[in-house]
């Protein structure tokens, strides 16, 4: 079976039934090689006004409304891709249907739609999108909690994850993967924290920081723990909560110092947080090693070889680069996509 591509002029464009949040071009690395150089990036004091309205000419729109589907970035049926899935056995869950894991919890990744709660929108479910339509199949995006994708993968509940996931040598064990995106993780605090520089373990010494669990930035923050408990420095205590949302609430209320996440949903909430957030430093997404993110199947089952075909045929014709440009991650493209990427080293605390 085979979409048929929307136009990107769609009719949709007109009928917004959400706010429109403003954000700067290449949000996702607006801190970019240089925070390497500046542990201040993100912060608005250390901007002069002509950066600042240099940013505000680059400003786009996102609309965070279910009828942002109608304006995804679509792509034709790519033929090697379609007979590389035929050839290789794989059955999807869903006949006809590619159906795929996300966690909908963290724009410009990936959210629920503003106005029904249910559609999700940003720019991993984009990607799927892309992947669906070039294999020939209709797309299915179901949103779980990141934790739980591994097993739903492996059990066959799901096709693929596409949820902002880091190659490692760990997971590569159990799971195929062609990378789509680089990894960067930036550290959100409130615009008033007394707390300017994060850039390395001394700098988390007890702080309360919210992160998710399972994930590299957790395994980040577990190894800077151990290197401060070595120090005899107190360490930084993690505090695990559900959703973006809840952790920027409670960043704002003071209940926790920080969070560490995708440098993209930290961004985001610096741009659309009226003011109250500041970032103040990012990290490799596997420090101190860094991988690619990734679109993931099971380990040996075929699809990951089709599905590499489609992403790179989406990075030869533009669409790829529409994508990214859509949510404000450009800066964060890969040149090409590769099956199963050098990842994370396990003898490096990841």
């Amino acid at each position: 079976m085979t979409n048929t591509p929307v136009s990107p002029e769609s009719t949709a464009q007109k009928k917004r039934l959400s706010r429109k949040q403003k954000i700067v071009a290449g949000v996702g690395v607006l801190a970019g090689v240089a925070v390497a150089a500046s542990v201040t990036v993100g912060v608005v004091s250390s901007r002069d006004s002509s950066e600042q309205q240099k940013a505000a000419d680059t400003a786009q729109e996102f609309d965070l409304s279910s009828a942002n589907v109608d304006d995804r970035v679509r792509l034709e049926e790519v033929p090697e891709a379609v007979k590389q899935l035929k050839e290789s056995g794989f059955e999807p869950v869903k006949p006809g249907t590619l159906t795929v894991a996300t966690a909908a919890t963290a724009p410009p990744l990936g959210q629920l739609a503003e106005d029904d709660n249910k559609t999700v929108v940003g720019e991993e479910a984009d990607l799927a999108q892309l992947v669906a339509d070039g294999l020939g199949l209709k797309l299915k995006l179901v949103n779980v909690s990141w934790s739980d994708w591994p097993l739903g993968v492996q059990s066959g509940k799901y096709d693929i994850v596409a949820s902002n996931v880091t190659v490692t040598d760990e997971r590569k064990k159990l799971f195929d993967f062609a990378s789509t995106r680089q990894d960067l993780l930036g550290f959100l605090v409130s615009s008033d924290s007394d707390v300017d520089s994060i850039t390395e373990a001394e700098d988390i010494s007890g702080l309360k920081l919210s992160v998710s669990s399972g994930t590299n930035q957790e395994k980040v923050l577990l190894e800077w723990n151990k290197t401060l408990k070595k120090a005899g420095k107190k360490p930084a205590e993690l505090v695990y909560y559900d959703d973006m949302a809840a952790s920027t609430l409670a960043i704002a209320s003071g209940r926790i110092d920080g969070f560490l996440g995708p440098n993209p949903t930290s961004q985001f909430q610096v741009k659309t947080g009226d003011g109250k957030f500041k970032v103040v430093g990012t990290v490799e997404g596997g420090w101190p090693e860094t991988a690619p993110i990734a679109i993931g199947t099971d380990k040996g089952n075929g699809l990951i070889e089709p599905i590499h075909t489609v992403v790179q045929s989406a990075l030869d014709d533009g669409s790829y680069s529409k994508v990214l440009k859509r949510w404000g991650l450009q800066d964060e493209a890969v040149e090409k996509s590769e099956i199963n990427p050098a990842g994370i080293p396990e003898n490096v605390g990841k």
